[in-house]
């Protein structure tokens, strides 16, 4: 891979995350050329009160992405799913709105998602989480929206955020192994960014048979992806099987 430098990703982190960088330099580790840099802003909380809600409103994420493009960075990642209660449109609407303000390509960890099932052709799909049942139901309804058939979910009810990053790696191990039991699927989402899904993934993926998609992985995918470029991480085969889609053409995946 050659990309004449470095290639910079941006990601915008809830500021009581801590999975997301610790696992995003793993991912990173064998690949000095691309650098990883992040901006934080405030989110404590994750049900669908409008106090919650408000965590995400456009001002403060704007502001942090502001602080990212003065790093230069080649894309710009909001590295959490928020976009997967508040609706994709969401999501849309903040990236075209950091894209105008800084210049640069923005995408989300829920966009990115979204992105990768349809590029894998995965139609069937299972949900963990460590979500409140509320905040599930608005994702799994928002799924099927997109046009995708949840075939089974699991989620902690714990209102998080921060403690989303106490449940153990084998905790999301064991909810993606009822998943993928209790029915057939194409893909099973791990969907939180401070959840410790990307250790077992590979390994899961090699053991159950159906892709799956950790939100981290999934979120430094999208950064590549939007920046145009590709890589072989050790995340998953969403790295080394998949390709562009969406007008994204990244030269070497």
């Amino acid at each position: 891979m050659d990309f004449g430098g470095y290639m910079r990703l941006g990601f915008l982190t809830p500021s009581s995350n801590t999975v997301l960088e610790p696992a995003v330099a793993a991912l990173l580790r064998d690949h000095p050329a691309i650098t990883a840099h992040f901006a934080r802003f405030r989110v404590l909380a994750i049900n669908l009160g409008a106090q919650a809600n408000s965590q995400f409103d456009p001002a403060p994420v704007l502001a942090a992405a502001e602080l990212l493009a003065d790093a230069k960075v080649d894309s710009i990642c909001w590295a959490g799913t928020s976009g997967s209660w508040l609706g994709f449109a969401q999501d849309e609407a903040l990236c075209a709105a950091i894209t105008e303000r800084t210049g640069i390509p923005a995408t989300t960890a829920t966009l990115a998602l979204r992105d990768a099932l349809r590029l894998a052709g995965a139609r069937r799909v299972a949900l963990v989480t460590p979500y409140l049942a509320e905040v599930q139901d608005a994702i799994l309804a928002n799924l099927a929206r997109e046009g995708f058939q949840v075939t089974a979910e699991r989620h902690l009810e714990d209102p998080g955020n921060y403690s989303f990053a106490l449940h153990s790696a084998g905790t999301v191990d064991r909810l993606v192994e009822e998943a993928v039991a209790q029915a057939p699927t194409d893909a099973v989402i791990i969907h939180c960014t401070n959840f410790r899904g990307l250790p077992g993934a590979p390994g899961l993926e090699a053991r159950l048979g159906p892709l799956v998609l950790d939100s981290v992985a999934v979120s430094v995918w999208g950064a590549l992806r939007t920046a145009g470029e590709g890589a072989d991480l050790p995340g998953g085969r969403i790295f080394r099987r998949m390709r562009s889609v969406s007008g994204t053409n990244p030269k070497n995946d």
